[in-house]
């Protein structure tokens, strides 16, 4: 497979992911500033800035965070290059320079939601439509996902794709965390009181996880259980394990097709020695936060790998 097809499947993944997550994040931030008082609101709107870390762009357009100015910027701002809308353009744009590798399912998956949600963001989004926006834009990735998983050969191509998931899935899960436990939270003073309490379910809103969670644990929400869940249940396919793993049979397999193993397993492999064996409480001993940064930078270096191995660009 070329490096130019093998880059389109990775990065249209890559960016179809991000879109999913991106809406799953304002959904949970929209649910729970519906509920607080105006400050607390504010709040919320600001880790979600802080947690696609776009700040500064943010800043230098706006003097406050309102949701509707917010969620405008991250759906489809102007000054915000990485917004929804152009993620959507960029999985269309990889979709159609690997078109001869892809299916008309999805082809046309891609290629229909890419016009709706272009439609949808070609003018401001209010009040009343955030909801339907969020809605469509999740909606975009199943469906996208459901077409591929059910007509395309598990060759080289497939695992491009689904590497690209995964990597992106990784990164986002913990970043949602670490906006948690580093910057949503005010104090370690707030710890188990009902700001606490909110902003755990707000995690496990923004990664699809609530009702599964709720389920497994009978309603309980404590924060060793979640980080329990969001990082280390490999049945849960938004956990750090489960991307981890899924991860790895991706590089693995493209590895045999290959017939070398490149840096890219040489450092999936150091990764897994080194956070396979951890306990939850091993992590909290260690800080969740330092956890979180340490798993962030070897995801990205594997990210880097792959486009190296495979002479593609990421």
């Amino acid at each position: 497979m070329l490096g130019r097809t093998a880059n389109g499947l990775f990065w249209m993944f890559r960016y179809l992911e991000r879109a999913e997550n991106t809406a799953r994040l304002l959904e949970a931030a929209l649910r729970m500033a519906l509920t607080r008082d105006v400050v607390t609101a504010e709040a919320e709107w600001r880790s979600v800035i802080a947690t696609l870390g776009l700040q500064s762009a943010y800043q230098a357009a706006h003097d406050s965070y309102d949701g509707t100015a917010v969620w405008n910027f991250v759906l489809r701002g102007p000054s915000n290059p990485g917004n929804v809308r152009a993620m959507f353009a960029g999985a269309r744009s990889n979709a159609r320079e690997s078109r001869i590798n892809i299916s008309s399912d999805v082809w046309e998956a891609v290629n229909e939601n890419w016009m709706r949600i272009d439609r949808l963001l070609a003018r401001p989004v209010g009040q009343t439509m955030v909801g339907e926006v969020l809605a469509a834009i999740r909606r975009a990735g199943t469906q996208v996902h459901g077409a591929f998983d059910g007509s395309i050969l598990r060759d080289e191509g497939y695992h491009f794709a689904r590497a690209g998931t995964f990597i992106e899935r990784a990164d986002s899960t913990a970043r949602i965390l670490d906006m948690k436990y580093f910057i949503l939270l005010p104090s370690l003073s707030y710890v188990g009181s009902s700001l606490d309490t909110g902003q755990w379910e707000q995690v496990l809103r923004s990664v699809a996880g609530a009702r599964v969670y709720s389920w497994l644990n009978a309603g309980q929400i404590e924060a060793r259980g979640i980080v329990e869940f969001v990082v280390l249940d490999d049945r849960f396919p938004r956990s750090l394990a489960f991307c981890r793993n899924a991860l790895r049979d991706c590089l693995g397999a493209l590895a045999r097709t290959h017939g070398v193993e490149g840096s890219a397993v040489a450092l999936m492999r150091e990764a897994d020695t080194r956070i396979s064996h951890l306990t939850v409480d091993q992590i909290f001993e260690q800080g969740l936060h330092e956890f979180l940064v340490d798993f962030l930078a070897r995801n990205n270096a594997i990210a880097r790998a792959i486009a190296e191995d495979y002479r593609f660009h990421a």
